[in-house]
């Protein structure tokens, strides 16, 4: 059971196990990372490009064409898996006390994980751009 900080009243970092340590390093670090992703990705769709002339077509001519773009919207959709997941992971940690459901819970979720990042790998980096990529 995670112990509450009474200072910041959120999850401490635990202490011994290395699983649990890198996963609380990952949490946060994705969530800064999505922070960063999130409103970087807003500002340019919605500041610096008109949202009136972006379709599907706009995306694959003008943002998909470019490798840059296709890592960045990459990387956003890998933070965003990496931190759902280490967030569902730690709800049922927490919720899920029966072993065997735990580890089928655990293994379900590993490898729902595994499908959504070979599928949004192979759709961000595979879907034609017009004119490269």
């Amino acid at each position: 059971m995670a112990t509450i900080s009474p200072i910041t009243r959120g999850r401490s970092k635990p202490q011994g196990n290395r699983v649990e340590t890198w996963a609380w390093y990952g949490m946060r670090i994705s969530g800064v990372a999505l922070f960063v992703l999130a409103l970087s990705h807003f500002a340019i769709t919605h500041f610096v490009f008109d949202p009136a002339d972006q379709d599907a077509a706009w995306i694959a001519q003008n943002r998909w064409s470019e490798m840059f773009w296709r890592s960045f919207d990459w990387l956003m959709l890998m933070s965003v898996l990496v931190h759902s997941f280490l967030g569902m992971r730690t709800v049922i940690g927490d919720t899920v006390q029966a072993p065997r459901a735990r580890t089928v819970a655990l293994s379900a979720l590993y490898l729902t994980g595994l499908i959504l990042f070979a599928l949004g790998s192979v759709v961000v980096f595979t879907m034609p751009g017009i004119g490269g990529a």
